[in-house]
């Protein structure tokens, strides 16, 4: 069975509407999909519909923002319970947060005479499509680019909006046992995601790994698109060691992009994959 249990739509920072981002999923032969866009369940009611009429089973999921040792950590959450009153709580303060970073990274960049970064960066997010939540940083790359301040999105995050940037503004997220409690709260099957993208020395994620599953975490996404293979065999050690399952996803943000649904590396054997979990309340056991 293809699976994709990460990818994005224009609920969040995807380029391809839910029901179309699903009707792609389809036609490249993915039976179950998890549409996780950041700090939002926008986009899953227009999923689904479409997945109802492709055949497509799709699981709740979202990709949620915290903190942890100082570094922003994302956590991916499935096959919750949508209407769990902490769940609802998190996200929606994770919106006004996310609304109050992109008007700061305006600001930023007005200081810096690029004007108008708002109203530009919320056009070409409305151009993707209709969305309640404020523009990330992908749309403010296509603005400048846009504005003729750089000449590609790579330019735009390395001068102005990536790791350290002027546009890389920290956000007041909660911490990963709080997000990892919130999702646990709403019966979440819970996943690291990505944890060889953040740049930590090898010790570090170790521990952010142990941390993780002390909160509760079920898994780890050992398998994140097209990642290195020795990167893989090193998560793959990490979730033996913690005794976690993986979960695997393209990320898939869009076409022609880093990744393409139902695109990532083989994930090992002999390690217990979370999806066949879903069909079960977190606590029950689950045969190999």
């Amino acid at each position: 069975m293809i699976v994709d249990l990460h990818c994005h739509s224009t609920a969040s920072d995807g380029v391809l509407a839910p029901g179309v981002l699903v009707q792609r999923a389809h036609a490249r032969g993915i039976e179950l999909l998890a549409l996780t866009d950041h700090d939002t369940l926008e986009g899953l009611d227009e999923a689904r519909a479409a997945a109802d009429s492709l055949g497509v089973r799709l699981v709740n999921g979202i990709e949620l923002s915290c903190v942890w040792n100082g570094a922003t950590i994302h956590v991916l959450g499935y096959a919750f319970r949508r209407d769990a009153v902490a769940l609802q709580q998190a996200i929606a303060d994770l919106h006004a947060g996310r609304w109050q970073r992109a008007e700061t990274i305006a600001q930023r960049l007005e200081a810096k005479g690029m004007p108008g970064a708002l109203a530009g960066a919320r056009a070409v997010q409305q151009e993707l499509g209709d969305s309640g939540n404020a523009p990330a940083r992908p749309h403010f790359a296509d603005y400048l680019v846009r504005a003729g301040h750089v000449r590609d999105r790579a330019e735009a995050f390395r001068k102005w909006l990536g790791s350290g940037k002027l546009g890389d503004v920290k956000q007041h997220w909660p911490t990963l046992e709080q997000t990892v409690s919130t999702l646990r709260d709403a019966g979440a099957w819970i996943s690291l995601a990505h944890p060889w993208q953040y740049d930590f020395t090898r010790s570090k994620r170790r521990r952010l790994v142990s941390e993780f599953a002390q909160a509760g975490g079920h898994a780890l996404e050992v398998v994140n698109g097209m990642q290195p293979l020795e990167q893989v065999g090193g998560l793959s050690i990490l979730a033996r060691e913690f005794g976690l399952m993986a979960s695997i996803g393209s990320d898939f943000h869009a076409p022609g992009d880093w990744s393409e649904l139902g695109m990532y590396r083989t994930l090992p054997d002999d390690l217990r994959p979370l999806w066949r979990s879903f069909d079960h309340e977190p606590g029950e056991s689950v045969a190999r």
